[in-house]
């Protein structure tokens, strides 16, 4: 891609791929303006237009980068999907975004847009670390300080503030119904993020926030839902390869697999798009199709991140394709993660996990470990509890579970003396300097487990006290920084597929 490209543009008769909707109006407030959404739910969007038409425009919001924004105004707010299999590459553009704003910058906008009735949709891909909330009670933190702020009054910047302050002002403007469609990877996302909204208007002084709790019941839902497509960061490669197939420069493209899925609970009072149209599932299992997701695809992928890094990997193709660490991630799924979970209707938990490999061993994504290992003190909270106490309920080791915590450990907060290597240093994350403070004072690993999970409470109260798993993540830990991490896949491996090895008591 050269500076003489012409800059992506709406009506250009030269593009390879022209912009699959033009909707008539916004009805959707999106709420985190990056790759995810825009590669996943603005897709779909993109596909009901095409088929149904209507005002089901997306505004965009980013929390705080101008960097998608900028390139998006420049463009008349088109950007290009890059479909990318180690066969072939694909283009497609959406069209569905009428407009985009920082949030940080315009606060009492995003306020504003959702008070407004004819925004009837907020969707929300904030990450995990977006909401809040405090992973060892699930609680909104009153405690932090934009939460304290927020509830002080003025515009709002956190996500929970904006949906409070905004649904506020909505009720006080007639109370239009509307749905808040969560797209992050928290198990039972919408009663979650429903909750802490709650939480925010009841911690309101003398009584403030109860006429729009009344409100919520009357005409607001939180629909859950559960979405699926690796979306790797976007690199000027990707870039100079998407200029030359679209003749014409686009600043912001985003690539993706071309794996796909989307299920959602359908409970919206204001209306929605035809998002099944572009094959999104309506269900009333979404909390099934979570469990397969969380826990198969994301806590494997952790795995994955975690030992690839440690073994000095770049990307989670080169992961996988080490013999060792797919042997870890085979056996973490069948052994610890799929009886874990209950498959929703049609379903096939092997045919599911076929496809998983074939996703994970894409190499022409370039889907880098740093990326997918980055945030775990929040996002293995979502994947791991659960599987493992059910594991330790049954009187079963979970040692590939406890394998991902030690890996995560050693890639945040290594013990004093070992190097996890350029990939893990990469790696960022929210509790990493307070984690890695008491690791450079740690004995070993049984020091910073215990630490970690028995008095931070990392992955939730109930882990904290189950002392056998936190010996063993302690003992890996202390083997990957005394014997490397190829000893403590072997070691673990090698007990998991021991029944004796395997039981505690």
């Amino acid at each position: 891609m050269t500076n003489a490209a012409p800059a992506l543009r709406r009506g250009e008769a030269a593009l390879a791929a022209a912009p699959t909707a033009n909707p008539a109006g916004a009805g959707i407030l999106h709420l985190g303006l990056g790759s995810f959404h825009r590669a996943h739910q603005a897709v779909y969007t993109a596909a009901a237009l095409a088929a149904e038409g209507g005002e089901w425009g997306i505004i965009g919001v980013a929390s705080r980068s101008r960097t998608v924004v900028d390139g998006l105004r420049a463009q008349d707010f088109l950007y290009s999907v890059a479909t990318i299999s180690p066969d072939a590459a694909s283009l497609s553009i959406p069209g569905v975004h009428t407009d985009a704003f920082v949030g940080a910058d315009e606060p009492a906008r995003v306020v504003s847009h959702i008070a407004d009735a004819r925004t009837r949709i907020v969707t929300l891909t904030v990450t995990e670390n977006g909401y809040s909330y405090s992973p060892a009670t699930q609680h909104l933190d009153v405690e932090d300080a934009g939460i304290r702020r927020d509830l002080q009054g003025g515009a709002p910047l956190t996500t929970i503030g904006q949906l409070a302050r905004g649904l506020q002002a909505r009720a006080l403007a007639g109370g239009a119904p509307m749905a808040v469609l969560s797209c992050d990877n928290l198990a039972a996302n919408g009663k979650h993020t429903e909750k802490l909204v709650r939480e925010f208007l009841q911690e309101l002084p003398a009584g403030e926030g109860a006429d729009t709790l009344a409100y919520l019941d009357a005409a607001v839902s939180f629909p859950s839902s559960m979405v699926d497509r690796i979306v790797p960061a976007t690199t000027p490669a990707l870039r100079d390869r998407v200029g030359l197939l679209l003749g014409a420069s686009d600043a912001v493209p985003v690539p993706a697999e071309p794996f796909s899925m989307w299920a959602i609970e359908d409970a919206f009072p204001g209306g929605r798009p035809a998002w099944q149209v572009g094959g999104a599932v309506f269900t009333d299992e979404v909390a099934r199709y979570e469990q397969v997701k969380v826990r198969l695809l994301n806590g494997t992928h952790s795995l994955i991140a975690y030992l690839g890094a440690l073994s000095g990997v770049d990307t989670i193709p080169e992961a996988i394709g080490r013999a060792s660490i797919e042997e870890a991630a085979r056996a973490v799924i069948r052994g610890e993660y799929e009886p874990s979970v209950e498959a929703p209707t049609g379903l096939d938990l092997r045919d599911y996990e076929g496809q998983l490999f074939e996703r994970w061993a894409n190499s022409a994504l370039g889907h880098r470990t740093s990326q997918v290992g980055s945030d775990g003190s929040v996002k293995l909270r979502q994947r791991i509890p659960e599987p493992a106490l059910l594991a330790l309920g049954n009187g079963h080791l979970p040692h590939l579970i406890a394998l991902t915590v030690a890996g995560y450990l050693s890639c945040i907060a290594p013990l004093p003396g070992f190097d996890p290597g350029a990939q893990a240093a990469a790696m960022t994350d929210p509790a990493r300097d307070s984690l890695s403070a008491f690791a450079a004072t740690a004995r070993n690993g049984r020091d910073l487990a215990r630490h970690v999970i028995a008095d931070l409470r990392l992955f939730g109260a109930e882990l904290a006290s189950q002392d056998a798993f936190i010996e063993r993540v302690g003992d890996l830990a202390t083997m990957i920084q005394r014997h490397g991490v190829d000893g403590a896949i072997a070691d673990a491996v090698d007990a998991a597929s021991s029944p004796t090895k395997g039981q505690h008591s």
